[in-house]
């Protein structure tokens, strides 16, 4: 097949939507399939590639969120549709919705995908406690974009069933972003050599993923005087993370890391945790517990991240850093326990990988262009 992947940013590797896109579009060359991504970029380097809009407020924003707009351009969509078999939608954004009228107009079968949570919106804005708007914000997404779409791609359940109860009408197909094949636990266990308790929290360093409840959380445990916090990723809210981070014995690091580099620490450390109350997915964690790290998890009722606790010990409860304190302390105080559950989330994370998660969106896609072709009695074959 021929497939087109519209979203603003393709290739800046520091943002969770654009990772998952371009891990995507690179699986599904694999598969053989050609792959055209409309996207903000280097025209030399790709012919689809969109200028960056600029906007007031909102450019700033989003670049601190390692996200930015792209500026529409009718010519490079009729290009990049030109016989196409399927364009794919990943973000209801201003370009995005121009490009969709460029596909409709063109008649080439098109579906979506949900990747921006509207949580993740009130938390930029400062308003995360108007559940309200998180919901007008799902509702207005529907009317303006995704009410255009037969089949909508969820990388979760949890955001399946967000979207159902909020007015969507479109087929549902829940499939994970999934986890690359070489986030796997090592041959052999390394381990840092300082006598220390590593520990490790990956994302973007912004209000709503809570690094902040992590090292209040260290700083109540019995380890305290052990932990080394690791934060990898960027974000807004880094230099208050350094500053809070002071009140512990071991200050926690901060860094971006290559694929690889990442790999290394993840099976390095010996407990993962996932703080953060607002998550689509969360592949961060998959990736870590796919390398063998017993996860400690937000039971948030906004987090698809859930999902992935094998059972109590594994989930807090939001916000509260006694009781993630209380669950780092479990593990820690029960190494024989760990040691066997990072077998069994070693295992869960063989269940998520990305060549699994490709054919189920291969299927996806025909079935969008068989149903296409049956409601416009189109037959472009």
């Amino acid at each position: 097949m021929t497939i087109v992947l519209v979203v603003d940013v393709f290739d800046n590797l520091t943002n969770g939507t654009t990772m998952t896109a371009y891990r995507f579009a690179q699986s599904l060359r694999e598969n053989g399939h050609e792959v055209r991504a409309v996207a903000i970029g280097d025209k030399e380097e790709n012919p689809y590639a969109l200028n960056e809009a600029q906007l007031p407020v909102a450019t700033k924003i989003a670049h601190k969120q390692g996200f930015a707009f792209a500026k529409a351009d009718v010519t490079t969509f009729e290009r990049a549709f030109q016989g196409a078999d399927v364009v794919h939608f990943l973000v209801p954004l201003f370009m995005d919705h121009k490009a969709l009228k460029v596909a409709k107009k063109m008649d080439i079968p098109i579906c979506g995908a949900f990747h921006l949570q509207p949580e993740n919106v009130t938390f930029i804005l400062h308003v995360s406690k108007a559940q309200w708007l998180a919901r007008s914000i799902y509702r207005f997404f529907n009317r303006v974009f995704y009410r255009n779409f037969d089949h909508i791609h969820c990388p979760s359940y949890f955001i399946a069933n967000q979207l159902a109860k909020n007015g969507y009408t479109a087929k549902l197909h829940v499939i994970s972003n999934g986890v690359d094949d070489d986030f796997c636990p090592g041959e052999v266990r390394e381990r840092f050599d300082d006598g220390l308790i590593h520990i490790l929290m990956v994302g973007r360093l912004s209000p709503e993923k809570r690094q902040r409840i992590l090292i209040d959380a260290v700083a109540k445990s019995q380890y305290a005087d052990r932990i080394q916090l690791h934060f990898a990723g960027k974000g807004p809210c880094r230099e208050k993370l350094i500053e809070q981070g002071k009140i512990l014995p071991h200050p926690p690091t901060f860094a971006f890391y290559s694929k690889r580099e990442l790999i290394s620490l993840i099976r390095r450390c010996d407990l993962y945790v996932h703080a953060s109350v607002v998550e689509i997915e969360a592949i961060s964690c998959l990736e870590a517990f796919s390398c063998g790290l017993v996860p400690v998890i937000c039971d948030s009722d906004m987090s698809a991240t859930v999902q992935f606790a094998l059972d109590e010990r594994s989930l807090f409860r939001p916000d509260d850093a006694k009781d993630l304190a209380a669950k780092i302390d479990y593990w820690l105080s029960h190494p024989e326990e760990k040691a066997r559950m990072e077998q069994e989330y070693a295992k869960q994370g063989d269940s998520y990988r990305i060549s699994a998660s490709v054919k189920k969106a291969e299927e996806m896609f025909l079935d969008v262009i068989r149903d296409y072709r049956e409601k416009h009695r189109v037959s472009r074959y």
